[in-house]
Order: C-alpha cells, then sequence, then structure tokens
C-alpha cells in the first residue's frame, strides 16, 4: 500500500494496512481511452495464491479471494455469465 498517497493512509484502519501484503502491483481494469481518475477497479496478485481487487476511488476497501476462485469468475465472464449485468435496467441476477 505504499504507493497511496500519505493523506490515503493516514485516513485507514491500521488493520487494513498491514493485511497486505508490501510491494502489490496493481493493474487498473479501465476502458483503453479511458480518461480521468474511474472509479476503476484494480487487481493485484499477491503470494500464497491470493488476488486481491479494490476500487480506485476507495484504496483501503480491498477484497481478497483466491487465485482458484479468481480464475473461476474469469472463465464466467469469457462465457458470458455475467452480461445480463450490462443490460440497460438490471440490477443483480435474474430471478
Amino acid at each position: 500500500m505504499a504507493d497511496l498517497p500519505a493523506d490515503v493512509l493516514a485516513d485507514l484502519p491500521s488493520a487494513v494496512v498491514a493485511d497486505l501484503p508490501s510491494g502489490l502491483e496493481w493493474t487498473r481494469a479501465a476502458p483503453e481511452n479511458a480518461l480521468g481518475p474511474g472509479p476503476w477497479i484494480e487487481v493485484a496478485f499477491g503470494p500464497g495464491g491470493l488476488v486481491h481487487l479494490r476500487e480506485t476511488d476507495d484504496p483501503g476497501n480491498v477484497v481478497t479471494t483466491t487465485r482458484r476462485k479468481w480464475e473461476a469468475f474469469v472463465l464466467g465472464v469469457r462465457a458470458g455469465e455475467f452480461d445480463h449485468f450490462t443490460e440497460p435496467g438490471e440490477q443483480g441476477p435474474p430471478t
């Protein structure tokens, strides 16, 4: 989390900062020609097969999952399992 500005780090609970490994390389998932700060999702692959996700507008709120679950999610995206979320008016999974 050393890549966060000092004022953001100061506002984070110490447990959040301590739980993340140092030196994570965050990759931003944004459209190729996107301008501005987002908000975008960032992903970092950490030690122990863990995958960390955060939003650029709330970098202290990190979700951690396993590499296996991340790969299952990616396969689902590629298979179109989440396409219904892109339809106008859709807010969640079909009922």
